[in-house]
């Protein structure tokens, strides 16, 4: 059953993705607009996880590009990246502003916007489209840049979120960076 989860984990993400979109002018019809975007980046994500990860898209290209041919991004990999590290970070950074303040809340908004400007970035270095391009233009680009705007407008946040969570969410990707050369300098 594990081994069911991690190999498609896309699928039921991306089915409650929309199922919790469909169901946000409910659960948020008390929040303010900037608890609403800081919520918005999970569901956002998940739709946007289905786009690059459907059919194992975004790590047979990594696998193609830096690994040559080599696995250095397996199904393993891929579940613990998102799973824990994309939706566990988004869970957190909306606990986090709901219950010690929404500047906090920047960590998952960052997380979005971070990704979006490396999809944009890859696609525009290669000329190429990349799995999850798409969704990283049309959702987390207006998700993410609203997030950014209204969190960053209320009293009380400032520089110090902001830059806590662009940190939080560059360390991540750097994370999945070093994981993946590391993985093809062993298997070299």
């Amino acid at each position: 059953m594990v081994t069911r989860l991690v190999e498609h984990w896309v699928y039921g993400g991306f089915l409650a993705g929309l199922l919790i979109l469909a169901l946000t002018p409910i659960i948020a019809a008390e929040w303010t607009a900037a608890l609403t975007l800081v919520f918005l980046q999970l569901p956002v994500y998940m739709v946007h996880q289905f786009e690059e990860h459907d059919d194992g898209r975004f790590a047979a290209a990594i696998n193609a590009m830096i690994g040559k041919g080599r696995t250095v991004l397996d199904d393993a990999a891929v579940f613990v990246i998102n799973v824990p590290g994309v939706w566990g970070v988004n869970l957190v950074s909306i606990w986090l502003a709901f219950g010690v303040g929404i500047g906090w809340g920047l960590i998952g908004v960052y997380l979005t916007l971070v990704n979006a400007l490396a999809h944009i970035g890859q696609a525009i270095r290669l000329r190429s489209y990349n799995p999850g391009l798409a969704t990283a233009i049309v959702l987390f680009l207006p998700v993410g840049i609203a997030g950014a705007l209204v969190v960053g407008a209320v009293p009380g946040v400032g520089i110090g979120h902001h830059l806590f969570g662009l940190a939080v969410a560059i360390a991540i990707h750097a994370g999945i960076v070093a994981y993946v050369f590391t993985r093809r300098r062993r298997l070299a």
